[in-house]
């Protein structure tokens, strides 16, 4: 398990310098659909995703390797998720090393160390999932593609300076 290198300073100056991980869950009639997001904390854009039908370590490590494919970070980037069983595989730590990135891990139970990632998925669900049936897996991935292309390119962010379209901070 890593340490906690982010201490809950979200507000990060340097761009490109951490990023932040996890994964969320959407109910389909087929079944579930899992989630992984890699945000970068100063733009606060999503840049690597991966989605499935399972919560497996390859979920993670896909949006892992499409973000740093997407970016290229500079060695010493601290990547942030919490202590998920797949975030800690031995696999996906080896990826880390081999991207030169510093693993920083939350506490046990405290999804107030991850709250970017967090909001994302809340933001997701209120603005886009909301009341919607998801007939299938395939009709969830095109509904989470296109809110993802409207969050990273459209949408405005309060921790940014800016108001959302929908009026709130």
């Amino acid at each position: 398990m890593s340490p906690n290198l982010l201490e809950r300073r979200f507000d990060v100056g340097d761009p490109i310098r951490v990023w932040s991980s996890d994964i969320t869950f959407v109910w389909t009639d087929e079944g579930w659909l899992y989630l992984a997001v890699v945000i970068d904390m100063f733009s606060r854009q999503v840049v690597g995703f991966s989605m499935g039908e399972r919560m497996t370590r390859s979920l993670v490590i896909d949006a892992l390797r499409m973000a740093w494919l997407r970016r290229r970070p500079a060695s010493g980037l601290i990547f942030h998720s919490d202590i998920g069983s797949q975030y800690a595989s031995k696999d996906f730590q080896r990826h880390l090393a081999v991207f030169g990135m510093k693993g920083s891990m939350s506490r046990k139970g405290d999804c107030w160390d991850n709250a970017v990632t967090e909001t994302l998925f809340g933001s997701l669900k209120v603005e886009r999932l909301h009341d919607m049936r998801l007939s299938t897996r395939r009709q969830a991935k095109d509904e989470i593609m296109n809110w993802l292309t409207f969050y990273n390119g459209k949408r405005l962010h309060s921790t940014l300076g800016y108001m959302s379209p929908l009026g709130f901070e």
